[in-house]
């Protein structure tokens, strides 16, 4: 198996019927998804997505993708394709066209619909192309065929990218219910005969290949919300994401069967199934829908909220409940179901609302205790199955964190793909198509790009680090005033400190240090103001060491009069 190595230099020039592949996100981690792929000079782009923080990246909203790979090229960009309308494969469109607007974007009705609506809150007219399963359109060197797919939101594609250097298949996120709720099933059909033909490169969502089997279908789902609705005696309050038409279809239908009103809470989710009632995704029954505003009138036995923050986000409606910081005020009696999977890392957050939930009398279902959700992953058995369809010369595996590439790259070499033929690459990693093989040519400059608040990456790695010590150690400053003339401390030193956990009279110990530094160095000629005060900090930051075991971030400021 190819893999990246961390002295891969730049690559060479693309060779002459050669197809370049460069992951700038979705390598190595669940989001960011975004794929650039460049032969005879034209680029085009697979999904722009973006990465959700950390607990440890503190005041950052979301991680988008690095362009730079790009920035200089923006008008060789033939179309950005969208698999799907997932935010980690369609948030970062809108950064994206900020650099250059008139990039035409390539999706089925229900993502264009959803991404049209993003790009209205940024002031962007977007140039679309609605595109649909079964369908072939060329955008410059690239012919691209469209493939119907099942996932957790509907209108999902895979697309085959056709150029001389052989033929691509990019799964999208996608998985192989047999029974879906919207009856459109992924397209094995289709994937035999691009098999046949011969696929030269596939790329396959290694997101659930660790996990044995086939996942369930949707329709599993129908009868655990049938007895939560059965059960329930007083309010029911749904929490599932603002792109998952399907689950709140189902909540809607067993609403209609128990004589229940229906309200929408969150802008997001108020806006997507806005857009997927408009273009027929979403059924709604005749007056089964009230506006949030006019929910506390009705008698709670008679309501249903459907609403965001089934991760723990903590400005999300659930988190708001649950903290007591909403106008919908959780219940004694009330029921609340997470209908979704639990997204890794979320775990604490999670956890913390079901808590808070639970503290005001709720009864919460969630993954742990009912089969409230499905995957929208293939598991290893679909994936086998789908390396067996397409029989492909080389493998890529994409979406997924290494321990999921790897897993996947295993059952490539099960169908029997050659080791040398598989290729576990990372963002960044320049993977050339040639003669039919793949191969690992070099690397280019890939890293995250932060965004918070209105600022797009002002936010460094070290900003990030300084966010991290402040919140975890705080800080201690320390004002020094020496004289110009004879460098000698005319007043001070005074410290300082915030979320340090050290007392302000503790440091009265350390003040005569810093005066017997500081005299000693004026005596031996220093006068810098930077040397004083890296000396400042380093008498500073030894006491604190030494007598707290802590590392707070030190401030020395050393001012001349």
């Amino acid at each position: 198996m190819s893999h990246p190595h961390p002295e891969l230099g730049l690559p060479p020039a693309l060779p002459e019927n050669g197809l370049r592949i460069v992951a700038l996100g979705g390598l190595g981690e669940i989001g960011r998804n975004m794929a650039v792929f460049e032969f005879d000079g034209r680029l085009l782009v697979v999904d722009c997505g973006v990465l959700f923080p950390e607990p440890d990246q503190p005041g950052v909203d979301l991680i988008l993708p690095d362009f730079d790979y790009i920035r200089d090229r923006l008008d060789d960009i033939e179309a950005v394709v969208l698999t799907h309308a997932h935010e980690d494969h369609i948030g970062a469109v809108p950064y994206l066209l900020r650099e250059r607007s008139n990039i035409p974007l390539v999706g089925s009705r229900l993502t264009l619909g959803l991404i049209e609506s993003k790009l209205t809150e940024h002031r962007i007219q977007p140039v679309k192309v609605e595109v649909a399963e079964g369908q072939r359109q060329r955008f410059g060197p690239f012919e691209c065929e469209f493939f119907a797919v099942n996932h957790s939101i509907p209108d999902a594609l895979a697309v085959a990218i056709r150029t001389p250097a052989g033929i691509v298949l990019h799964t999208g996120d996608f998985k192989m219910d047999q029974l879906p709720l919207d009856g459109r099933l992924t397209d094995l059909g289709g994937f035999a005969r691009l098999g046949s033909e011969g696929v030269d490169l596939l790329m396959s969502d290694s997101t659930n290949s660790e996990v044995p089997g086939f996942v369930p279908s949707e329709r599993t789902i129908s009868p655990v919300i049938d007895d939560v609705f059965r059960s329930a005696t007083k309010r029911i309050i749904v929490a599932c994401f603002a792109s998952h038409v399907h689950r709140v279809q189902q909540i809607f239908d067993a609403a209609e069967e128990n004589g229940r009103k229906v309200a929408l809470i969150g802008r997001s989710m108020v806006r997507n199934m806005g857009v997927a009632r408009e273009l027929g995704y979403l059924r709604v029954p005749p007056g089964i829908l009230v506006d949030s505003r006019e929910i506390e009138e009705w008698p709670p036995e008679d309501v249903v909220l459907i609403c965001t923050g089934s991760q723990g986000e903590p400005m999300a409606a659930l988190s708001r409940m649950a903290n007591r910081d909403h106008p919908i005020r959780v219940a004694d009696g009330d029921t609340v179901l997470l209908a979704s999977s639990l997204v890794p890392g979320n775990e604490t957050a999670v956890n913390k609302v079901i808590n808070g939930l639970t503290r005001w009398g709720a009864r919460v279902i969630h993954k742990g205790n009912a089969l409230v959700h499905v995957s929208g992953h293939a598991a290893a058995g679909e994936l086998l199955y789908v390396l067996n369809l397409t029989k492909p010369s080389n493998f890529m595996p994409v979406h997924g964190e290494w321990r999921h590439m790897r897993a996947h790259a295993k059952l490539a070499a099960l169908t029997g793909v050659p080791d040398d033929h598989i290729v576990i690459a990372e963002d960044g990693v320049v993977v050339d198509l040639v003669d039919g093989r793949a191969r690992i040519v070099g690397a280019v400059p890939c890293g995250y790009v932060y965004v918070d608040g209105s600022s797009v990456g002002a936010v460094t790695d070290v900003a990030l680090k300084d966010r991290r010590i402040l919140g975890d150690e705080g800080f201690i400053s320390v004002v020094v005033v020496v004289d110009s003339t004879t460098g000698k401390v005319s007043a001070g030193p005074e410290v300082y400190a915030r979320g340090s956990g050290i007392e302000i009279e503790a440091f009265d110990a350390v003040l005569p240090l810093i005066e017997k530094a500081l005299q000693e160095a004026g005596a031996d000629g220093v006068a810098d103001l930077q040397q004083m005060r890296r000396l400042t900090r380093r008498i500073v930051g030894r006491w604190v060491s030494d007598t707290y075991r802590r590392r707070p971030m030190i401030i020395p400021v050393v001012v001349e009069v």
